[in-house]
């Protein structure tokens, strides 16, 4: 069972997620709350905190960086991913960003994905990274390959390029679309193709 907090100021927003996330029989909404300081101040043990980007006095990426460790995974919640908001939030340590226009099904998933340590980035999130950074034609092959699961050695065959080569490429989509990871770059591979 998967234990989740939900942080959001609007309690018609909290308790629909709370109904929607406690309806899968995985997942169970321990807590929820209002405010970023209720969530610091709570002694509730959590796996996955669905946390609100936009909190009032104390906004979502403060609160994440306020977390005490051994701190839950957290997946950041808004109406509307901003590019520098995403990379803020990933690079601060979110589990991912989700956006609430996704469906029931997308977040939880979302969830399950952060508490198996998977990066969870809603369709248009990836989106709006992949279209924060103007790639070159061969850093969208790379990318492209990436989101196949490819290794450097394997993109490198396919490409005919140096595996060094690929390398540079694939520290420069990382750069270019503000993520910290290989599989970051390969979720924002999926949700543009898909």
């Amino acid at each position: 069972m998967i234990r989740v907090q939900v942080v959001d100021d609007h309690a018609v927003v909290r308790e629909g997620l709370a109904l929607v996330l406690g309806a899968r029989p995985d997942l169970d909404v321990v807590a929820q709350y209002g405010s970023g300081p209720e969530l610091l101040a709570s002694s509730v043990a959590a796996d996955v905190v669905l946390l609100d980007l936009y909190l009032p006095g104390m906004d979502g990426l403060e609160v994440l960086r306020r977390l005490r460790s051994p701190a839950p995974r957290v997946l950041m919640l808004t109406t509307v991913g901003r590019p520098r908001e995403i990379r803020e939030a990933l690079a601060a340590g979110a589990a991912g960003f989700v956006l609430k226009d996704s469906s029931g099904e997308e977040l939880a998933a979302a969830v399950r994905a952060a508490h198996e340590g998977v990066t969870a980035l809603s369709p248009a999130v990836a989106a709006a990274l992949t279209a924060g950074g103007t790639l070159t034609p061969r850093e969208r092959d790379v990318l492209e390959l990436l989101g196949d699961g490819l290794s450097n050695k394997d993109i490198a065959a396919r490409l005919r390029l140096a595996e060094r080569t690929v390398k540079a490429h694939v520290g420069s989509v990382l750069a270019k679309l503000g993520v910290t990871s290989r599989t970051q770059a390969a979720l924002a591979a999926r949700a543009r193709d898909g």
